[in-house]
């Protein structure tokens, strides 16, 4: 089975994992802090791998300064973003609906930054994965209590999702043509201009390294930080930016499928059914023409 065929399967389901690491690293560390340690971490593996394949990186200022911007999008205000939010109170739930509108801002962004065409297809699609994901998730921030939930934080967390619909059209526009290895080693070195002097301000360093933080740790850099993301790069790369961010639309339900294995939520039958109406949407989304 080629690479083509199973990346957008392997991209969603790693992608999706991110939540459950969110909540598992809540409970070892500051947000800021462990994503802080993730992304030096992610970064000293890209360079070990970029030497062992002898990776030449380019002498090319602007290339690093770009790559690195993409890399504050994408990683540092987004998970920053998020994590932070999650920290504060913000319920998985709220945090899965406001992640689920990125595909459709950023098939909103790619018609009109970098000149995308969506098929008739396609929009039905984003419309329809969007109305599964409210389906599968609106029972839930219904039955919480908003007002536990501070406004600033729920506004963070839509921020964070603005920030990465944004890299992934900036991504698309200024990295096509350049390899995937390099980029992402610059990238995570970006991504710590923003959580490391936030881990100061709004953390204080007080980590339990036990086995859930190493557990956590590993497959937060290796899972998601190394593979998630050049699968992501690669699926940039190989079509548009929408059906990529399409994708994004099954996180919800398989974040939903994880939460009940490590933590035996039982999901709901409206989650059940959004989940299937999801799946639709992506599939028209990301149908060949």
């Amino acid at each position: 089975m080629s690479l083509e065929r199973i990346a957008p399967s392997l991209f969603a389901f790693l992608w999706s994992t991110g939540w459950i690491a969110a909540k598992f690293g809540a409970g070892v560390a500051g947000p800021m802090v462990f994503l802080s340690l993730r992304f030096g971490a992610a970064a000293m593996l890209m360079l070990l791998l970029c030497r062992l394949q002898r990776v030449p990186f380019p002498r090319d200022l602007r290339l690093m300064a770009v790559s690195m911007l993409s890399g504050v999008l994408l990683h540092g205000l987004y998970l920053g973003a998020v994590w932070w939010a999650i920290a504060q109170g913000v319920p998985a739930g709220l945090s899965g609906v406001i992640a689920a509108l990125q595909p459709l801002l950023t098939a909103i962004l790619a018609v009109h930054l970098i000149g995308e065409r969506l098929s008739r297809n396609q929009k039905t699609g984003l419309l329809i994965g969007f109305a599964g994901v409210a389906v599968a998730i609106a029972p839930n921030i219904l039955a919480a209590s908003a007002a536990s939930i501070a406004a600033w934080a729920i506004l963070i967390n839509v921020l964070g999702m603005i920030s990465v619909s944004y890299g992934t059209i900036y991504q698309k526009k200024k990295l096509g043509g350049h390899d995937l290895r390099v980029v992402v080693t610059y990238q995570y070195l970006g991504a710590l201009f923003v959580t490391l002097p936030l881990s100061f301000l709004l953390d204080t360093w007080t980590i339990d390294f036990g086995w859930v933080f190493w557990s956590v740790m590993a497959w937060s850099v290796l899972a998601n930080s190394l593979v998630g993301i050049l699968l992501l790069l690669y699926l940039l790369r190989q079509g548009q930016a929408s059906r990529a961010a399409a994708l994004v639309y099954l996180v919800p339900a398989l974040t939903a499928l994880q939460a009940l294995i490590a933590f035996g939520e039982v999901p709901s039958m409206p989650m059940v059914i959004g989940a299937a109406i999801t799946i639709f949407g992506v599939y028209l989304t990301n149908r060949s023409a």
